[in-house]
């Protein structure tokens, strides 16, 4: 081939990329941020740096839609620079943060608060912003100043913001509907968490199993429903996360087939932990939703091989290890650390042949990047987008030390976990913040905000008519405040006398 060709900055040789359809064996070039190439070797532009990838996987980089990096409010449990670092030691190229900070995410002001410690982040990342009753008016100003999407906490977790009344919750899906906007929901029914662990307070109930006895399946389905009924009015796109009982799957299957915009995700935990890990775990494993009986692990694995469940998530959400080591499970803090592990924990379960490399790139990468408007651009290995790569190595093998991990907090269900196949080297849009299993420290602040290339599908609002908005409008479209006034509407009522 010609010399001629522009010289590029990397060539990766040697290598199998991995899409959502199919492995080949390529070599890839990069040019600044993007992939200028993908094909043989031979046809590789000339470059300025060059590596080879013999016997390892080109896999897009992981997006996590769900992770909590606690910052602002929560600097000693996770901070940007903590947390985006565990997710580049993990394969994870971009992530997306939850509003349940202090201050939570529902002003324009606090978003400036926390995008301004997202400065320090490693990887790529979009910001959910509150979704409810103190914040549903100020939707749209939060997506001029930089949020990505929403979140709703329907049923109560970390932070304790209140979850949205059903009314705020329809407004919200009303003016979220015709922007195309997709929302987040922690699908639980408060009332029912709530009720029900005071009675198992009142008990003196303080066991783990007590937190499952308090958040039932029933809980996720009836929330669920709920949430997808509003959606399916309203047209609004909606997201249910960490997906954890077998028992509402079927809710899922029937609103994708009558066309409900609806992605869902569930967690490494939920696949592979259940109450017998429990008993010898206790307060560690204390999460929203709980991790539930065995009976749930295998009908979650279907639901991701037959496309009602879209993608893995993590609902990184770490403590320290005193928060979560407490006698009563009601003062354990809820949640732990994932999104360093979620990478090696599931290409485990693919070298076990439980699912293909293929089918894991769609529900990390692939699923991720279309519900959030960023396919093409991320979630692919292809001339054009960003050079965000996790390159794995499927015979490495090694055992999960929370002591190891990058996150702040040093306590793990997985400590201890035999595990094969890791992530060895992590770019961010052609930047190294990952090399040889360590962090390459100088790349913090190298992320940036997905906002600028995000690109959402049109959207189908539907029953707008009776959107808030609607019918504070005259059928005529003249404002309530321009009807005539009360006297002459009661004399219109008189009935008429004919003369």
């Amino acid at each position: 081939m010609s010399r001629a060709m522009k010289e590029v900055d990397l060539v990766i040789r040697g290598a199998r990329v991995v899409s959502g359809d199919q492995i080949i064996e390529a070599s890839v070039a990069i040019a600044g941020e993007l992939i200028v190439a993908v094909g043989h070797d031979d046809v590789m532009p000339p470059a300025r740096q060059e590596m080879r990838a013999d016997g390892l996987y080109l896999l897009p980089g992981a997006i996590d839609s769900h992770v909590h990096f606690r910052d602002p409010g929560y600097p000693n449990k996770e901070t940007w620079k903590t947390g985006s670092a565990a997710a580049a030691c993990g394969g994870v190229t971009t992530v997306f943060e939850m509003p349940n900070t202090n201050p939570s995410t529902g002003t324009v002001e606090a978003l400036r608060i926390k995008q301004k410690a997202a400065e320090s982040s490693y990887v790529d990342f979009g910001i959910h912003g509150l979704l409810g009753d103190d914040s549903v008016d100020r939707l749209e100003d939060l997506l001029d100043a930089g949020v990505t999407s929403f979140k709703a906490f329907v049923g109560n977790t970390f932070g304790n913001l209140p979850a949205p009344s059903d009314g705020a919750l329809l407004e919200g899906f009303e003016k979220l509907a015709p922007l195309g906007i997709r929302t987040v929901v922690h699908a639980e029914n408060s009332s029912i968490l709530s009720r029900r662990q005071q009675h198992m307070q009142a008990a003196g109930r303080i066991d783990a199993f007590a937190h499952l006895a308090a958040r039932p399946a029933v809980a996720e389905i009836e929330a669920i429903g709920r949430v997808l009924t509003l959606a399916e009015w309203t047209g609004a796109r909606v997201h249910i996360a960490h997906h954890s009982a077998a028992d509402s799957l079927y809710l899922l299957r029937e609103a994708k087939r009558r066309g409900v915009d609806v992605t869902a995700e569930t967690c490494p935990q939920y696949l592979l932990l259940n109450t017998d890990h429990m008993r010898t775990l206790g307060g560690i494993m204390r999460l929203n939703p709980p991790i539930r009986e065995a009976r749930h692990n295998q009908p979650l694995w279907d639901a991701l091989m037959d496309g009602t469940i879209d993608m893995i998530a993590t609902d990184h959400a770490p403590h320290s290890p005193d928060e979560k080591t407490r006698e009563s499970i009601w003062d354990c803090d809820c949640g732990f650390p994932g999104v360093e592990t979620q990478m090696p924990l599931m290409l485990t379960e693919v070298n076990k042949a439980r699912a293909t490399l293929m089918d894991y790139v769609r529900w990390s990468s692939v699923a991720p990047a279309k519900a959030w408007g960023l396919f093409g651009t991320k979630g692919v290995i292809a001339p054009g987008a960003h050079a965000d790569i996790a390159i794995v190595d499927m015979a490495l093998a090694g055992v999960l030390s929370q002591n190891r991990l990058q996150s702040i907090s040093k306590i793990s269900p997985w400590n201890g976990r035999a595990v094969q196949g890791y992530p060895v080297h992590t770019l961010v849009r052609g930047r190294f913040v990952m090399q040889h299993c360590k962090l390459v420290a100088e790349s913090a602040g190298w992320g940036r905000s997905v906002k600028s290339v995000q690109k959402m599908p049109t959207p189908k609002p539907r029953n707008t008519e009776h959107y808030t908005s609607a019918i504070l409008q005259t059928p005529a479209g003249v404002p309530m405040n321009a009807l005539p006034s009360d006297e002459v509407m009661a004399a219109l009522r008189r009935p008429k006398v004919d003369v």
